[in-house]
């Protein structure tokens, strides 16, 4: 709590993080409203966590009901690919994805070639792709955590639910929608918490990947707050934005709390 009470106090002033700095109230809040780079990375922010949300509940669900599935050879070999990403270092595949996404020799680019497709893109230099090509390397770095954390909810909901299903003649889709998702209704507003907040923290793919860019295309608030405090050395309207930044957080979290499993299941 420590770190987060000075965050706010700190925002109060006009501080380069060396000197003692002005106490100035409420002018750095007051500055944020007026700041159009501000608007931009909250909507990049809330963008980011859509998209990724989408992408990790949609693929990671689908992965781990398919996986659960006993006819599929290999779960284990599987289980772990899928995991892969999780566990390696955001720089490495930032790197990785730079490659791909390299417009003279990106494997990307050069899939268009090989199919006789004459499509050739900058991905993380065109200000409206940009964005697209940030979130879909954060997704694919962080999906095998959400598959993992589904599949496991899965393979705790007891079997001999989905045995009467089976002798009441429902089909496999009948059981995922009609048993198997309303009772991990715990475990994806867990997800959901974990998805939104961290798109809405985004911010190692982005510097590593486009630095905010093409312009302030891909900035988020977490970039916006690092700009601010160590690029500009306006460490108060640094803090100020932390300060919103966690009070989106809080807001998201609230309204998930909120909406999503209200009623715990117990099984």
């Amino acid at each position: 709590m420590y770190p987060l009470a000075q965050t706010f106090y700190r925002s109060f002033f006009d501080w380069d993080g060396l000197t003692p700095g002005t106490f100035i109230f409420l002018d750095n809040f007051k500055e944020i409203l007026h700041d159009p780079i501000f608007y931009t990375s909250l909507y990049n922010g809330l963008f980011f966590a859509v998209i990724l949300t989408i992408f990790q509940f949609v693929l990671g669900s689908f992965l781990a009901f398919a996986l659960y599935d006993h006819k599929i050879f290999g779960k284990k070999l599987l289980r772990i690919s899928y995991f892969i990403p999780v566990i390696l270092s955001v720089t490495v595949v930032c790197q990785l994805w730079m490659s791909i996404y390299s417009s003279q020799y990106g494997l990307l680019n050069k899939i268009f070639e090989s199919i006789g497709i004459s499509y050739r893109q900058d991905w993380l230099s065109d200000s409206h792709l940009a964005i697209f090509a940030v979130i879909s390397v954060a997704g694919w770095q962080s999906m095998g955590f959400m598959f993992a954390l589904i599949y496991t909810a899965i393979k705790s909901v007891p079997e001999h639910y989905f045995e009467a299903a089976k002798l009441e003649g429902a089909t496999k889709f009948q059981i995922h929608t009609k048993i198997t998702i309303p009772l991990l209704a715990e475990t994806y507003r867990m997800c959901l918490m974990f998805s939104v907040v961290g798109g809405l923290n985004a911010y190692g793919q982005v510097v590593l990947m486009t630095n905010g860019g093409p312009g302030t295309s891909t900035a988020t608030l977490t970039f916006a707050m690092f700009r601010s405090a160590y690029s500009l050395d306006r460490f108060g309207y640094g803090c100020a934005t932390a300060v919103m930044l966690v009070l989106e957080c809080l807001i998201c979290i609230l309204i998930i709390n909120k909406l999503v499993a209200r009623e715990r299941i117990t099984f």
